[in-house]
């Protein structure tokens, strides 16, 4: 029997589920049709990729 030790891997994946329920109702309240508001749950899904891109550009 293989013990793996995923240490903490479940607060990340619970900030991650927060992040996107918060980003889903903010793309979602802020859509003015039904397909913006499909796009907009498409984009919270990638929330962090959007985050990592905005901050690298503010590093460089």
């Amino acid at each position: 029997m293989i013990s793996r030790n995923h240490g903490g891997s479940g607060m990340a994946g619970a900030v991650y589920f927060m992040g996107f329920i918060g980003a889903a109702v903010y793309y979602i309240q802020s859509s003015s049709s039904f397909w913006m508001g499909v796009l907009g749950f498409l984009k919270a899904l990638v929330w962090p990729g959007f985050m990592v891109y905005n901050l690298l550009q503010f590093i460089m």
